[in-house]
Parts: C-alpha cells; sequence; structure tokens
C-alpha cells in the first residue's frame, strides 16, 4: 500500500520541490554506466526523476509504482514518454529481460511485508537477464537514524509555484522492532492560526522496515542471487548499505 503521500495529488506534486536535491541518484547514474546497462527497471519510480533521468541518456526504462498519483505527476514531465510506466508493484510487471534492476532511495524499505519482499526479489530477478544486476539502498540499522526524525530537525518553508508557502515537518510516531513510522505534517499558504482551512493542512504517514546486512544477503541468496558487493552510500558514507546482487549466467 502506498503512503498518503503518493495517493494525495497535491502531496506528490509537492514531492519534488520539497526535496530537490537529488544527488544521491549521481550514484545510480554511475553503477549504470559501471555495468554498461542500456535497459534498466526502476522499481518504485515514483514522480520519476531517475527514470527521466535515464531516458534521457538514451537508456530504455520501466518505472513501475504502486502510487497513481505519482505517476500522474511523472506522466506529466517532459521526456515522459520515453519512459513505460507501470502502475503496480513488481508483481505486475510483463516479461522483462534487463540489464539492471534498481530501487533508490526508500524503496526497499518501504517493502514492509515480509511476504511482498520476498515476491519483490523473485519479480526482480525474473525481469534481469541472466548476468543482469539488482542494486539497492537500505540504512543501517545501527545508526538509529530515525533519532533525528522530529521538528526541530526537520522544519522547513518552501516557497513552490502553484502553492504558495509550504511548511513542512516529520515526527516519530512509532518503533516496533524492525518497523520504524513516522509521519509528515505539511502546511500549505494561508493554513495558520484558529481559521486554518482543513484542506491545507496534510499529513502522511509512513513505515519502513530496517534490515540488518546479514538479513538483506540471507535474503538475496535464498531467492537466486549472488551478493556481488555491499557498498557505501557516497551521499551518506557510513549510515547505509547499497547492495549489488547479480542474477547469474547459469541456474
Amino acid at each position: 500500500m502506498a503512503d498518503e503521500i503518493f495517493h494525495d495529488r497535491r502531496l506528490a506534486e509537492l514531492y519534488d520541490p520539497l526535496d530537490p536535491d537529488r544527488a544521491d541518484l549521481d550514484a545510480y547514474l554511475l553503477v549504470t554506466e559501471e555495468f554498461g546497462a542500456r535497459k534498466v527497471l526502476d522499481i518504485g519510480c515514483g514522480t520519476g526523476v531517475f527514470a527521466l533521468l535515464l531516458a534521457e541518456r538514451g537508456v530504455e526504462v520501466v518505472g513501475v509504482d504502486p502510487a497513481g498519483a505519482s505517476l500522474d505527476v511523472a506522466r506529466a514531465k517532459p521526456g515522459a514518454d520515453r519512459v513505460r510506466w507501470i502502475h503496480g508493484d513488481a508483481r505486475d510487471l510483463p516479461p522483462l529481460q534487463v540489464d539492471l534492476v534498481t530501487m533508490t532511495a526508500n524503496v526497499a524499505q518501504a517493502v514492509v511485508d515480509p511476504e511482498l519482499w520476498r515476491r519483490t526479489l523473485i519479480a526482480a530477478r525474473e525481469a534481469l537477464r541472466p548476468g543482469g544486476r539488482l542494486v539497492f539502498e537500505t540504512r543501517d540499522p545501527a545508526r538509529r537514524a530515525w533519532e533525528a526524525w522530529n521538528r526541530e530537525a526537520s522544519y522547513g518553508v518552501t516557497d513552490v509555484p502553484g502553492f504558495g508557502r509550504v511548511e513542512s515537518w516529520v515526527e516519530l510516531t512509532e518503533v516496533t522492532g524492525p518497523l520504524v513510522s513516522f509521519r509528515w505534517h505539511y502546511v500549505l499558504d494561508g493554513a495558520g492560526g484558529d481559521d486554518a482551512d482543513e484542506d491545507a493542512i496534510l499529513t502522511s504517514d509512513s513505515t519502513l522496515r530496517f534490515r540488518e546486512r546479514g538479513e538483506l544477503e540471507a535474503d538475496l541468496l535464498a531467492h537466486g542471487y549472488t551478493v556481488e558487493d555491499v557498498r557505501d552510500a557516497p551521499d551518506r558514507p557510513g549510515k547505509e548499505f547499497v547492495f549489488v546482487a547479480c542474477r547469474p549466467t547459469s541456474p
């Protein structure tokens, strides 16, 4: 199930302006070049930022996401006709033979249900050609990133065309084992005070699963991958694992 931020068209349209620095995608562009990938499946493509960057470079891209509002935003962007967009999750994919499957940002952690995670790994492997690779990132639980998810550390005000002044912040709501839940708050222009317009005060609840490195390595091996490398995230050194897993060339 996609979070509210991806169902509500207003929040989907705010997603990119409120997070304009996507330097985290540079590492994925370099990985695409490193492995000479010409066909890429982007699982959890969201508003299409990474898929469109690849398409601009002549890469054949399929983007899949369960969030219809996010895909609507993606499809409205320049160059969107160069990407094949699919509304659904990895289980809804047609037959593919791609060189690279990616899950950027929080996508792998957002698959919190163990069965859906298992099926996602299976679907990604089936979409890869023999010798193709799955690359995804996930936060190191030992770094306890959620301890900084509070208003004081996250509050910001952004002027967004078409929306005006937007206040936003995050608050931690629950930690239960590997599951970490949090709520984003958004206050649109003119929504302050006792006479606030309820339609201009928006929230979105999310849950992420924090998996240990050993757990992920075991999952990948159990679903037919070989783990080629576990790298550091260039934009967040020491805080994340970047997994590079390969579909073997022989069964």
